[in-house]
């Protein structure tokens, strides 16, 4: 059953019309030549302002947007469980699980491949800041091996309403995916989003790299053994997040994010190189023709990260599957 929100504009309301008055801002500007230089270390600090601009939860004292304040603070309280904090949705007020996580996997493969880059833009701080606020939110909602609350709030209810989060008054349900309501995107992608996350903080903080990997191992086994689609579970999910890949992507792209966090550690897990290679023709990894790389498609990241493994003391057939 949908709820009802509690508030109603009309297409006159400045939500609506605001991006109409953004377009013709846009194209008031003159085209400026491709030769013009740009200051990319600034995109990057706005960029990195933009993620403290949507957090949602208590903000910490150094937070430097200071037009926002705390919200969402009685966040999973309806439910019995902490899902204070996370990040907001574009420029609503919902929480949804499987965009965020794909997110906070991107930000941190981003530091990976370019932390000279990002430390040399003074910027490396605020950039782990953004992922550990994006993985703390994923620890909380992990609240059992086979448990991840996967979103607050309600699209439906929320988009209609013109609100700041700090005095937003729609619906903030959270929602669950479990052993009987399987969801295996969200899963296998927040599973890659703590792989990657304890790859960034494996030397400055190697407890919390332990913990975020604990968390993937866990989350990677779940989605993997109980297969369901993302958008066939969570009410109202299909109208803002519908999954058009399904979930095989995502379960390759976990297990070769958690494979490049595990390659180089003695552990007892599965081998996920192993579960890369038997799965990549059938789960569409070398088969699917490859159009574009979204929170929804993950195919080409699978590709691009498999072409950049080392081929050094792998078999022929594993050489060409790469």
């Amino acid at each position: 059953m949908r709820e009802k929100s509690e508030c109603n504009y009309s297409s006159s309301h400045p939500k609506h019309f605001i991006p109409r008055i953004l377009i013709l801002a846009l194209l008031a500007f003159p085209i400026f030549p491709f030769s013009q230089s740009f200051d990319y270390g600034d995109a990057l600090s706005k960029s990195l302002l933009y993620f403290e601009a949507q957090r949602s939860g208590r903000l910490p004292h150094n937070q430097r947007v200071r037009w926002r304040h705390h919200s969402g603070l009685t966040d999973g309280l309806e439910q019995g469980v902490d899902l204070v904090g996370g990040y907001y949705d574009a420029g609503d007020n919902v929480k949804f699980g499987l965009p965020m996580a794909y997110t906070i996997t991107l930000l941190s493969w981003s530091v990976i491949e370019f932390e000279d880059e990002i430390s040399a833009a003074g910027e490396y701080d605020h950039a782990l800041e953004a992922i550990k606020w994006g993985t703390g939110f994923f620890i909380k909602a992990h609240t059992h091996p086979h448990v991840l609350w996967a979103q607050v709030g309600n699209g439906d209810t929320d988009h209609p309403c013109w609100q700041r989060p700090e005095d937003m008054t729609t619906s903030r349900r959270a929602y669950r995916v479990d052993e009987k309501n399987p969801r295996t995107e969200v899963a296998a992608e927040t599973a890659a989003a703590m792989a990657a996350a304890s790859i960034v903080f494996r030397k400055t903080k190697p407890q919390y790299s332990e913990l975020l990997l604990e968390h993937a191992h866990q989350l990677f086994e779940f989605g993997d053994k109980y297969r369901g689609k993302y958008d066939e579970s969570i009410e109202g999910v299909k109208g803002y997040y519908l999954s058009t890949s399904g979930y095989k992507d995502e379960l390759l792209w976990g297990s070769i994010w958690l494979y490049k966090a595990t390659d180089d550690i003695n552990n007892n897990y599965n081998n996920y190189f192993n579960y890369l290679i038997e799965n990549e023709e059938a789960f569409g990894g070398t088969t699917w023709a490859i159009t574009e790389f979204s929170w929804d498609v993950k195919y080409a990241g699978v590709q691009l990260l498999a072409a950049m493994l080392p081929t050094e003391g792998k078999t022929k057939e594993e050489k060409q599957t790469l």
